[in-house]
């Protein structure tokens, strides 16, 4: 179960270089173009990727044994909602998610059973406190960033691009 975390988080960085190098062919307009998504543009989409895995990254710090390998979270800015745009222009956008997908997977790689097993007691962004399995929370993290993703491969499609193979099954070596 622990590699799969570590496969998960490759994934993320992979599919995620991909699919900012495809929505690099828009320009600054159409990236922020209000196109009735949940979110609205792309850029807000990615933006919100990013917002979230912030929250979580920062929830899962708070645990002792995962604090070490989340050093570095503290050079991003600390979102106060959901739909916050923590950055304006795509290049900064970009050079975020990658630094902030190589402190995922050097997390990942950390990841053990004890730690999986824990409970984590948070306040979400409403102020609603929950307490949940880390475990739990490892793989809603990972599915919430593919759920977005699959938005923003929408929204690159409705301007005609063509966008790249993002199933996992892509990244997976053959047997």
């Amino acid at each position: 179960m622990y590699s799969d975390f570590k496969l998960l988080a490759q994934y993320n960085t992979w599919v995620n270089a991909r699919l900012y190098e495809c929505a690099e062919q828009l320009d600054d307009k159409q990236l922020k173009e209000d196109r009735g998504a949940f979110f609205r543009s792309v850029l807000a989409t990615f933006n919100h990727i990013m917002v979230a895995d912030l929250a979580w990254l920062r929830r899962f710090a708070k645990q002792s044994s995962s604090s070490e390998n989340l050093q570095g979270l503290d050079q991003f800015p600390v979102p106060s909602a959901l739909t916050s745009i923590l950055f304006e222009e795509w290049d900064e956008l970009k050079a975020a998610r990658q630094k902030l997908d190589a402190i995922i997977e050097e997390f990942a790689g950390s990841i053990t059973a004890a730690h999986t097993s824990n409970a984590l007691s948070y306040t979400n962004m409403k102020g609603i406190p929950a307490i949940k399995n880390v475990g739990d929370l490892l793989l809603h993290f990972f599915n919430h960033q593919t759920h977005h993703r699959g938005q923003i491969t929408a929204l690159l499609t409705q301007f005609g691009l063509e966008t790249p193979d993002t199933d996992l099954l892509f990244l997976c070596q053959d047997a």
